[in-house]
C-alpha cells in the first residue's frame, strides 16, 4: 500500500497542474471502495488551486472563479491506486477517472479498486457512511510536524492527561502505526525506524523511557524525510504522475529481508507477526529484553 512518502511524492507530481482549468471529466469505472460521485463531472470550468496531504489522503482544492465556488476532493490511493499524467487520450483497462487539463490528462488508475474519490464537506453526502470528513476527523498528528516528538509520544503512552493513569502496553510498532496517534507511519517505515533505534517491534510501549522515545521519533522523521527525497519506495503497483518509481527500497535495512544477514552485526534477521503485519527485526541489534 502506498504510504506517506509515496503520497507526498504524488502530491509533488501534481504541481504542474496548479492553476490549470479543467476542460472535461470522464468517469469510466465508478466502482471503487465507495462509488465515485456522479457530479464529479461538474468540475468542468474549475481550476486546481491547491494540493494538500493529510496522512495518506490527498486533498485537491478547486475554484470556479466566476461564482467563487470552492470544491475539495479527497483521494485515497488504496492498495494500487495512482494518479498519472498523460498527453494522449488512450483509456486503459483500470482507468476509473480521467480529468482533462488542456493537453494533459490526469488518470486515476486503480487495478484493485480499494481507493476512493469523495467530496469533502458536501451537503449531499453529509449523512452518508462514505462522507469524506469522517476519514479525516480521527487522525493523529503528522510525523514531520513539530508537534510529534518524544514529549508527545510519552504523554500518549503514559496518558499524563488521563486521571486513570493507565499506560499503553501494546507493542510499540503497533502504536506508531496507529493513525489516531501519528499518521502515515506504515509498515516499511516503522520497521526501518525501529531498527535504527535499536528497539524490538514487539516491546511494550510503556517499557520505553524518554531517551528511547526521543531516538525513535528522531529516526521516524529522518526515515520519512529521506524516503520523500528519494521518491518513496518502489512498490509493486505504485507509480507517480511521470511514471517514475521511488528508490528508497534500495536502502532498506530490515523490511522484506527476513532470513538475510543484518547489515550491522551479521545476525540473521527474523520475522514476527505483530498486529497481523510482518515485522522483520534483528534479534541482536533489537533485543526484546
Amino acid at each position: 500500500m502506498p504510504e506517506l512518502p509515496e503520497v507526498e511524492t504524488t502530491k509533488a507530481s501534481l504541481a504542474p497542474l496548479l492553476g490549470k482549468m479543467i476542460d472535461g471529466v470522464q468517469i469510466h469505472h465508478p466502482k471503487l471502495r465507495y462509488e465515485i460521485p456522479k457530479d464529479l463531472v461538474n468540475l468542468v470550468g474549475f481550476k486546481l488551486v491547491n494540493v494538500r496531504r493529510r496522512a495518506k489522503y490527498l486533498l485537491l482544492d478547486f475554484l470556479q472563479e466566476q461564482d467563487n465556488n470552492h470544491k475539495t476532493l479527497l483521494i485515497h490511493l488504496g492498495m494500487s491506486g495512482s494518479l498519472q499524467q498523460h498527453t494522449h487520450q488512450q483509456v486503459r483497462k483500470h482507468d476509473h477517472v480521467i480529468i482533462e487539463f488542456g493537453d494533459v490528462w490526469l488518470h486515476y488508475h486503480d487495478p484493485r479498486r480499494f481507493g476512493m474519490l469523495l467530496w469533502v464537506e458536501n451537503d449531499d453526502y453529509i449523512d452518508r457512511p462514505d462522507t469524506a470528513q469522517r476519514f479525516l476527523d480521527h487522525l493523529g498528528v503528522e510525523p514531520l510536524s513539530d508537534e510529534f516528538g518524544k514529549d508527545y509520544l510519552y504523554k500518549t503512552i503514559y496518558r499524563t492527561h488521563d486521571l486513570t493513569k493507565k499506560s499503553i502496553a501494546k507493542p510499540i510498532k503497533s502504536l506508531i502505526m496507529e493513525q489516531s496517534v501519528v499518521v502515515g507511519v506504515g509498515n516499511i517505515y516503522a520497521a526501518e525506524s525501529l531498527f535504527l533505534s535499536g528497539i524490538h517491534p514487539a516491546k511494550p510501549a510503556n517499557q520505553l523511557d524518554e531517551s528511547s522515545l526521543e531516538t525513535l521519533t528522531h529516526h521516524i522523521k529522518t526515515i520519512l524525510a529521506k524516503a520523500i527525497k528519494q521518491g518513496g519506495s518502489s512498490l509493486k503497483d505504485f507509480t507517480v504522475g511521470n511514471g517514475k518509481t521511488g528508490y528508497f527500497q534500495q536502502t532498506l535495512l530490515v523490511y522484506g529481508r527476513a532470513g538475510e544477514h543484518c547489515t550491522v552485526c551479521q545476525s540473521l534477521l527474523e520475522n514476527q507477526k505483530i498486529g497481523g503485519r510482518a515485522s522483520v527485526y534483528c534479534p541482536t541489534c533489537q533485543p526484546l529484553t
